[in-house]
């Protein structure tokens, strides 16, 4: 195992979303910790970006983790590089918004295949390598939408509820193995994916995306939206402890109050 100064273990990481937003900002965060990390997602340029300004060294592995066979492939990639992965960051999702009625089955299986299919995979895969060495982390990126309904996002919302059930139902699983998986729950944080949700209010109400921000940013207690950094430090915190389990973590100023 290598050791980086002050004798804390240089883990390898892998981080999937990590192209862009809140997976960006973990892997930053993770590489500052001085780990070594690897990125997925589906952009290779926006990958090697964000390798650029890392301070460790990584590996950047494009991959859609929905397609069939990607999520084992990514692994084997790292494991052929550096070993087992130690620490494992699920940022990879997306939202979307329609009335009930309106939604269709192929955006159903869309939400549930990247927020729900896709972290249960990745989990799988990682599982038995983590519980042989008696060490691992695992963080899932859910949503607030995970502990709470709101109209127009039942597809979203579903997922989310589900892979905070696949966090708790494998953190008991593994509770006496060393293994600990979390899940942490923002609100709305100031990324791309709430970008695209402003333009989507914006145009359903005829606000201006001004507007239609600071709705969201009234939201939250806080009166803004969470940055990135903010969640990384509530994935740093569940790499840290071994006694964290089991928990979705909510990052979004105050609103869901646990």
């Amino acid at each position: 195992m290598l050791w980086h100064a002050g004798r804390v273990p240089v883990r390898n990481c892998l981080v999937t979303g990590a192209g862009r937003g809140i997976g960006s900002a973990v892997a930053a965060m993770l590489a500052r910790g001085g780990h070594r990390v690897a990125v997925t997602a589906r952009s290779r340029d926006e990958l090697a970006a964000v390798a650029a300004a890392l301070t460790a060294p990584t590996l950047v592995l494009p991959a859609d983790v929905t397609a069939d066979g990607a999520v084992d492939d990514v692994f084997t990639a790292v494991e052929r590089e550096w070993g087992p992965v130690e620490v494992l960051v699920a940022c990879a999702g997306a939202g979307g918004s329609a009335p009930l009625a309106e939604v269709t089955d192929a955006e159903w299986d869309r939400m549930l295949a990247l927020n729900l299919t896709a972290p249960f995979r990745c989990l799988r895969r990682a599982v038995p390598g983590m519980v042989e060495r008696g060490w691992g982390r695992v963080v899932v990126l859910a949503s607030v939408a995970a502990k709470r309904g709101e109209p127009y996002v039942s597809a979203y919302t579903a997922s989310k509820h589900g892979v905070l059930g696949l966090v708790r139902s494998a953190a008991s699983e593994l509770a006496r193995t060393g293994v600990t998986v979390n899940a942490v729950c923002p609100g709305y944080v100031d990324t791309p994916m709430t970008d695209a949700t402003v333009a989507f209010i914006a145009e359903r109400t005829g606000r201006t995306t001004a507007e239609a921000r600071a709705a969201l940013e009234r939201k939250q207690p806080i009166h803004r939206l969470v940055t990135p950094e903010e969640v990384a430090d509530a994935v740093d915190l569940c790499v840290r402890s071994a006694a964290i389990t089991g928990q979705g973590i909510t990052v979004d100023g105050g609103g869901v109050q646990s």
